[in-house]
């Protein structure tokens, strides 16, 4: 992972949003119906090698193919993972518990967009086909190079993500299942890592997973779940230098009130636990931003990078770079100024076809981004 003595260097979290006949084409591969593969094949390509001159345009240091290729961040490992089929029931988000209106609201906002299926587990799980990652590699490597980029990322969903989310019908313990996944998912980010990319791992479930998921337990239950998930993460990781890897940490990125987001203080050493050296996460919206100070407080290892967001995803609000060089400082007085890069609270474009910053918008708030580190930059090298 390439850090700066010189100035904050600036990021993103990982998903940006899809051109329309992206987003046709994930939508049909999807839903089983007939596509033209060459001409898919061709489209993702192009819109590769397009997001990754955006970025760099834009003045972003560290880029990545903006999983155009993925429906979802998580849901995509059903075409390289044996043992996944049909659907997962809906997840229920406790803060949205008692309002039904604005549940109804934000499903009529999503408009006619098909639903991205989250599929179950439902027999052995072996990691079978990499075809799909194989073009991911070459089509980010191929874009790389033509734009001179100087590092690239590629993301992949945790062990812990896949099986919170995607629920177990076969194996006969959670703990069976959360370890078939960490073997079977190993292979995936050892390709990545094979092809010179920074390896960055979704690991929503370290926070999210409590309101959506574990909301009936206890934050110490929920905390014991957390600490497995870390485990069965550094495990696939084992093989991997810590320096090669970075880890995002959210709770959710979707517009709700998220009053029952569990406290970062919670579950802040369990996070510092986990292998991977970078360590994005949300620092910018209204329900976390003040939770910069929980750093501060804690301990937080000598070779974490910290990547907080800067910028909310969730909001058309563009932030003043002034903002933005703000939070930058804080965290830069706290572990220094060449461990803390700039970066995003979460994707610009989870699903396919779904988003809530047009995505004009979110190029400002990017370029936003990219202002206030430099205004920080200035600052803490003066």
């Amino acid at each position: 992972m390439k850090t700066s003595t010189d100035r904050i260097l600036t990021t993103h979290v990982g998903s940006l949003p899809r051109p329309a006949k992206v987003a046709e084409f994930l939508v049909k591969k999807e839903h089983t119906e007939v596509y033209d593969r060459e001409a898919y094949d061709r489209c993702m390509e192009h819109a590769v090698n397009q997001v990754v001159g955006e970025q760099l345009q834009l003045g972003m240091d560290i880029v990545n193919d903006g999983e155009m290729s993925k429906t979802g961040y998580a849901t995509y490992i059903q075409d390289r993972l044996s043992g996944f089929s049909g659907d997962s029931p809906p997840v229920h988000f406790d803060d949205l518990s008692g309002l039904p209106d604005y549940r109804q609201r934000m499903g009529q906002e999503a408009g006619t967009q098909k639903r991205v299926k989250r599929p179950k587990c439902t027999g052995p799980i072996r990691f079978t086909d990499a075809s799909e990652l194989d073009k991911d590699v070459e089509r980010l490597r191929s874009a790389l190079d033509s734009h001179g980029a100087m590092e690239g990322f590629m993301n992949a969903a945790s062990p812990g993500v896949i099986a919170v989310f995607q629920i177990n019908d076969f194996y006969p313990s959670d703990e069976d299942y959360l370890e078939a996944l960490a073997e079977a998912m190993k292979q995936e980010y050892q390709i990545i890592a094979d092809a010179g990319f920074i390896l960055q791992i979704d690991c929503p479930d370290l926070a999210m997973g409590r309101h959506v998921v574990y909301s009936a337990e206890s934050d110490k239950t929920f905390i014991k779940h957390a600490s497995a998930q870390v485990e069965a993460l550094n495990y696939a990781l084992e093989n991997i230098p810590a320096e090669s890897a970075r880890m995002h940490v959210c709770w959710g990125n979707y517009e709700g009130p998220h009053h029952r987001d569990i406290e970062l203080k919670k579950i802040f050493n369990v996070i510092m636990q986990a292998k991977p050296a970078g360590l994005l996460y949300e620092a910018a919206n209204p329900r976390h931003a003040h939770e910069w100070s929980v750093f501060r407080n804690g301990t937080i290892p000598e070779d974490k990078v910290l990547i907080p967001g800067v910028i909310d995803s969730t909001s058309n609000y563009v932030e003043h770079p002034s903002l933005v060089a703000e939070r930058i400082c804080r965290f830069a007085d706290i572990v220094g100024r060449e461990r803390v890069m700039a970066g995003a609270d979460c994707g610009f474009a989870t699903f396919a076809g779904l988003g809530k910053v047009d995505p004009t918008i979110a190029r400002m708030k990017i370029t936003s981004l990219v202002e206030g580190a430099e205004i920080a930059s200035k600052k803490l090298w003066a």
